[in-house]
């Protein structure tokens, strides 16, 4: 399964409660923390909320 690269790159400072969760939840924790995630509608979906938070890579 393909796998994607996730990067905190914005603070979850001032943002929504349920925002600061989702990106608990992808595994970051400090500000520029990445993490190798399974590539699937699960974690796409939660990208999908975090957008302007996250950036998002392909791992090889």
């Amino acid at each position: 399964m393909e796998q994607i690269k996730i990067t905190l790159v914005k603070s979850t400072i001032g943002s929504k409660p349920k925002h600061k969760k989702i990106v608990q939840a992808l595994g970051l924790r400090k500000l520029n923390s990445s993490v190798i995630q399974k590539d699937n509608p699960a974690t796409r979906g939660m990208i999908k909320k975090v957008v302007h938070l996250v950036k998002v890579e392909q791992a090889s």
